[in-house]
């Protein structure tokens, strides 16, 4: 069965999974699948609500991140991420996206990012770490509960006075 994708090599990052057809802006590239719930955040976890981390089944986590990705994250149903389409993708191009669309907080990759996109990062870092133009940029592909993560330390970073105080 042929769902649109599939696992190659790429020069500089391994493997990859790219399209073997194209898709249309908003449609769902890949369903994802939970295969097992994990202890701990690492580099192939999916963060699934706040402190909640899974491993996907499939080719989901051999999709590799790009700081400038032309998918991002919807929960489906079963709380697992779909990778839905950001903008048009054409057959024999790799299916990115950014890990920080799922995860608050990436401390697993050390090296520098490979992406090569004009507005790369130099770093994969999770949510906690963009910028708010980039936040902005990805509204509408990104987990839902990193959303709440951001509001729920904002409000517990503000005093009585209503003035910030700095996190930890």
């Amino acid at each position: 069965m042929n769902d649109g994708y599939e696992l190659q090599r790429t020069d500089a990052k391994g493997e990859g999974v790219f399209a073997t057809r194209s898709f249309r802006l908003g449609e769902t590239v890949m369903v994802g699948v939970i295969d097992r719930e994990l202890d701990q955040n690492h580099s192939h976890a999916s963060q699934v609500d706040e402190k909640r981390f899974v491993l996907h089944g499939g080719l989901v986590p051999k999709v590799n991140h790009s700081c400038e990705p032309n998918c991002g994250i919807h929960l489906n149903v079963s709380g697992a991420h779909d990778l839905i389409a950001r903008w048009p993708i054409s057959a024999g191009q790799e299916i990115t996206f950014d890990y920080a669309m799922r995860n608050y907080s990436v401390n697993h990759f050390a090296a520098h990012c490979r992406c090569g996109t004009p507005r790369c990062r130099d770093r994969i870092t999770g949510w906690k770490g963009l910028p708010a133009e980039r936040k902005a940029d990805y509204h509408g592909f990104i987990a839902p509960y990193l959303i709440e993560i951001d509001h729920q330390l904002a409000a517990t970073s503000t005093d009585v006075t209503g003035r910030g105080s700095e996190l930890p």
